[in-house]
């Protein structure tokens, strides 16, 4: 019996040894995939890291190769192929940077900013919304109404901060350099404002006013580079220059602002370039622009609009509508519409 257990634990010592040596070879089979799939990984990043010179097609790591720097499309192994390469790359240089132009240009536009009070986007128009000189916020005029409604009409409280308004125009002066000292962008824009048609105490400067606008626009307000589009467009303080005009609207369009994307679409449709202005019009149009969904209808009567482009404008276009009305902004237009309301 004795005999028979040894001969038993022999047989099962034997095979327990046979399947851990079994096993070893398992786990090291597996490895050597997983090492074989890694390398192989580490090929095509390297690959992929590869570039050919658009000159003499030699290949090189892409990290350390030449780049046109208008088009960022092609490589080269170094200047001199860049230098050499240019004639021949020019024209489809300059076309890729049009596309990449196009594309920054008419990419969807940002949503609305809204109301701090009401929540609501703004309106289109700039006479139906104030920029508080207090707090640095613009507001729509239907929450300036609520707030002199509620106040009996008396003394005049910002909605927001509940500031009183400014008591006299150094004072308003004062408030707004004070916002444009930590970098507001609206308040450049305003000073701008009184600078070009001489208000607040100002004499009328247009030099200052289009230096004021620069600035402005440079710290993210897009009116401002639309209205020093304006200036250009009408020789305000500078010469007369279309292009940079242009410039300057484009900048504007791709902040989102819509009455410079309205004068682009004008431009391109005096330029008789139709199915530019049409693009720069359903845009506008969809953002709540009255005077665009009369383009847009003229480019539909046409034909060159579709039926279903047509319908999908107008929808957007009352959608927004109704999103920016509110009983409190009807009453404040009716109100500035007779003359009673002023926008400091």
């Amino acid at each position: 019996m004795s005999s028979g257990n040894n001969d038993d634990n022999d047989q099962h010592g034997g095979s327990n040894s046979d399947m851990a040596s079994s096993k070893k070879e398992c786990i090291s089979c597996e490895q050597n995939i997983v090492d074989n799939i890694t390398e192989d990984f580490k090929s095509v990043a390297i690959l992929g890291d590869t570039s050919t010179c658009a000159n003499c097609g030699k290949e090189g790591n892409s990290d350390n190769m030449n780049t046109c720097n208008k088009c960022k499309s092609v490589k080269y192994c170094n200047a001199a192929c860049k230098k050499k390469h240019r004639s021949k790359h020019k024209k489809a240089c300059d076309r890729r940077v049009a596309e990449l132009h196009d594309e920054q240009l008419f990419k969807e536009p940002p949503p609305r900013e809204e109301c701090p009070i009401c929540m609501l986007p703004l309106p289109v128009d700039a006479i139906q919304m104030t920029f508080q000189t207090c707090c640095g916020k613009t507001i729509c005029n239907g929450c300036i109404y609520a707030m002199c409604m509620s106040e009996g009409g008396g003394l005049i409280l910002c909605p927001y901060c509940r500031t009183p308004e400014s008591s006299s125009d150094e004072e308003h002066i004062k408030r707004t350099k004070k916002l444009m000292d930590i970098g507001n962008a609206e308040a450049f824009n305003h000073l701008a404002g009184y600078y070009e048609l001489g208000r607040m105490g100002l004499p009328q400067d247009h030099r200052k006013a289009n230096e004021l606008l620069l600035k402005s626009g440079e710290l993210g307000c897009t009116e401002a580079y639309y209205n020093l589009g304006c200036n250009y467009d009408n020789g305000d303080g500078v010469e007369v220059d279309k292009k940079k005009a242009k410039q300057y609207y484009e900048l504007a369009a791709m902040g989102g602002d819509v009455n410079a994307r309205h004068a682009l679409g004008c431009d391109e449709g005096r330029d008789g370039n139709v199915d530019r202005a049409m693009r720069h019009f359903i845009n506008v149009a969809r953002a709540g622009k009255e005077e665009a969904v009369k383009a847009v209808k003229i480019g539909f009567m046409n034909g060159v609009l579709t039926k279903d482009e047509y319908a999908n404008t107008l929808r957007a276009h009352h959608e927004i509508q109704k999103e920016m009305k509110s009983d409190e902004r009807d009453k404040a237009a009716a109100i500035h519409m007779m003359g009673l309301w002023s926008n400091g």
